[in-house]
């Protein structure tokens, strides 16, 4: 029998929003919980464990140790900015329960293991990049010095042992709704512009894309771009309308869910029958033909990454798009009935007023339904990071956000200070705000 193992999102701020998959714990004006999608594929393939989902469940860090009790190994999902007070609940529970096996997944264990062993004593490894399998593999018994993937300590020194492949086959893996079903209470998950109750899928993993600011591909799932195939996903929708008939509205958070035209496409025909309306993530380079496909399937809602008006700005971050072409995108959307949430950022690299006024002036003439405003972060592992670090942009390098878990700005730029942009993302926000038919707004998440 494999250890008993419990698979936590771990509780944190009052008002948490867990961002897309969790990632990101943070307050925002908005409450928000979106789902821990990465957490549920090792919980299905793991028989006798559990996904504890604290934030949305309302479960402390009491009750949480209290839960741990009952368990031989736990897989906590950290991250940057929860890293520090993920520490300190490990540390928690292994006074708790002496015998629990304890690992953390997730960027900052990726990008810097040997801190988090050095910080952490309650850790017995971590786990780099995907961590399905590993997990997996350690809570059926297999050896640390013979699982790939992970760092952990021997005879005080950090052993990091070679680098697991990425997985490739996605069909493979448990569906996520079917650990839904078995560990959490989807009523309990809300985002603003999403229909509520809502459920959040993968549909693929890994994006080629090379925005210079995005934490996923360059620290989780890298840019190999994969893919289930379609039949699975068609199935796995199909199951879930049946047992789940009071949701609403499917999601899927994929980092780029239509990036390739002809599985698009290949998909929408088969979710088509199903009669199931969903959303998705999007980005401004799919064509009209495409969208309308879209459509016509039951898709209603585009998240879209415009993130800055301002060409340069564009081009800094490699985006891989122009102000042009979003303005083309925004209008086939508008034209085929497809609603549209904007993320836009202020303070990437080459950030100054005028820039800030082109995003403002930009975000205005696209007429979006729901828009987001957030703070530009460097996070550890990305390109962006090494270039905030090497030219001394990053001034505030001891935390991303306040005791209360809000965002606080640590990029500054000469004559852009961060309490400029920390200011002007409120005031942008409103501006946008007061130009659009807007019904919501949500504000914060990166």
């Amino acid at each position: 029998m494999p250890l008993k193992t419990l698979f936590l999102n771990p509780p944190s701020f009052e008002g948490f929003d867990g961002g897309a998959g969790s990632r990101w714990p943070a307050t925002r004006e908005v409450e928000s919980y979106w789902y821990p999608v990465w957490l549920t594929y090792p919980a299905g393939l793991l028989e006798g464990s559990r996904l504890l989902d604290a934030p949305p469940h309302h479960v402390s860090a009491e009750e949480t140790i209290k839960i741990c009790k009952e368990y031989e190994f736990l897989v906590l999902f950290t991250s940057t900015v929860g890293w520090e007070g993920d520490q300190r609940l490990a540390e928690a529970i292994k006074a708790a329960n002496p015998a629990m096996r304890i690992a953390f997944v997730g960027p900052p264990v990726t990008t810097d293991p040997d801190r988090a062993l050095n910080e952490c004593p309650a850790l017995d490894f971590i786990c780099r990049r995907e961590f399905d399998y590993s997990v997996v593999e350690y809570a059926n018994g297999k050896p640390l010095n013979e699982i790939l993937g992970i760092s952990y300590r021997l005879n005080g020194k950090v052993v990091h042992n070679p680098d697991r492949p990425q997985v490739e086959d996605l069909d493979a893996m448990p569906w996520a709704t079917k650990v839904y079903k078995r560990d959490l209470d989807v009523t309990k998950y809300s985002v603003p512009f999403l229909l509520q109750p809502f459920i959040a899928l993968y549909s693929t993993r890994g994006c080629p894309a090379q925005c210079t600011f995005c934490l996923w591909p360059q620290t989780l799932s890298g840019h190999a771009w994969r893919k289930r195939s379609t039949d699975d996903v068609a199935a796995e929708l199909a199951w879930a309308k049946k047992n789940f008939p009071h949701v609403k509205e499917y999601f899927f958070d994929d980092d780029t869910f239509n990036i390739q035209k002809q599985r698009t496409v290949e998909l929408c025909e088969k979710l088509k029958p199903i009669g199931v309306t969903w959303s998705c993530t999007s980005r401004v380079t799919t064509d009209r033909e495409t969208l309308k496909a879209m459509k016509d399937a039951g898709c209603r809602l585009l998240i879209v990454g415009f993130e800055s008006g301002d060409p340069q700005i564009l081009k800094n971050i490699k985006k891989g798009a122009t102000v042009e072409r979003a303005r083309a995108f925004a209008k086939d959307c508008h034209d085929l009935g497809l609603t549209i949430h904007g993320d836009f950022i202020l303070g990437l690299p080459g950030e100054t007023k005028e820039s800030i006024q082109n995003t403002i002036k930009f975000a205005k003439s696209l007429d979006v339904e729901t828009i987001q405003v957030s703070i530009a972060h460097a996070y550890p592992g990305t390109e962006f990071y090494e270039y905030a670090r090497e030219n001394g942009f990053i001034k505030n390098t001891t935390s991303m956000s306040d005791e209360g878990g809000h965002q606080m700005a640590h990029i500054e730029y000469p004559g852009l200070p961060p309490t400029t942009y920390s200011r002007w993302c409120i005031a942008s926000t409103m501006s946008i705000i007061s130009g659009l038919r807007l019904r919501r707004a949500s504000f914060g998440k990166p």
